[in-house]
């Protein structure tokens, strides 16, 4: 049975991701700040703050302890924030790298040794069109993915001579708890704008990254967008 581990699986698009890959005969180890979320026999949640070194390394070690292999890592935990570059707080730009960015880069770490050892394993980093966009309003947001992105980029120049590949899916707007305090009328402009008018639901949303999980030939640090970008 193939493994898999997810961040942020409680809830939105890591929810709905797990489900599908659960139902595919996959058995998912989810993190998450709460322990809830799905409710299934091959679900195993933990609870862990992505952005605590520590807490990822120790948890991937407890999975390691009782399974031979981890198959993929999907970093999709994420926090958002809409404000004027001139207006945001440090604090909040400093939160966003943190759980954008350095999560990702713990989970990499922690996960990436496990897979050289296997000389096999993907890698999915959920990103977001606001950063080939330059969405702007989004600023500290927008850095924090693109600094995702380019994590992307080099991990998966470093990680594929063993057999893993690290690769990017992104998205608009998703109807989710990141996106429930934005203006309707801003979220329906950036829909137009990517082609996408009647918006995208997390279930379009798991299609399309568990369409990219059973593509033999995904290409290591490749970006896609489901959306015309």
């Amino acid at each position: 049975m193939p493994t898999a581990i997810i961040t942020g699986s409680s809830a939105g698009i890591g929810k709905a991701t797990t489900l599908k890959l659960l139902n595919a005969g996959w058995r998912v180890h989810g993190f998450t700040r709460q322990l809830d979320g799905a409710t299934h026999a091959n679900y195993i949640p933990h609870q862990v703050d992505v952005t605590n070194e520590s807490a990822v390394q120790n948890a991937v070690a407890a999975i390691l302890s009782k399974e031979q292999s981890i198959d993929l890592l999907i970093n999709n935990a994420g926090a958002a924030s809409m404000n004027a570059l001139l207006l945001t707080p440090g604090s909040i730009a400093e939160n966003l790298m943190r759980v954008n960015y350095l999560g990702a880069f713990y989970c990499i770490q922690a996960v990436g040794k496990q897979m050289v050892r296997q000389r096999q394993g993907r890698i999915i980093n959920i990103t977001t069109v606001a950063v080939p966009l330059a969405l702007e309003g989004e600023a500290a947001y927008v850095a924090s993915k693109a600094a995702l992105d380019a994590l992307t980029r080099v991990a998966a120049k470093e990680l594929s001579p063993h057999g893993i590949v690290v690769a990017g899916l992104g998205f608009g707007p998703i109807p989710t708890q990141l996106t429930r305090a934005v203006n309707a009328a801003k979220l329906a402009e950036l829909n137009q704008l990517i082609g996408r008018t009647n918006g995208t639901t997390v279930d379009e949303a798991a299609d399309f990254i568990f369409e990219a999980i059973q593509q033999k030939n995904l290409e290591a640090g490749s970006i896609r967008y489901l959306g015309k970008i």
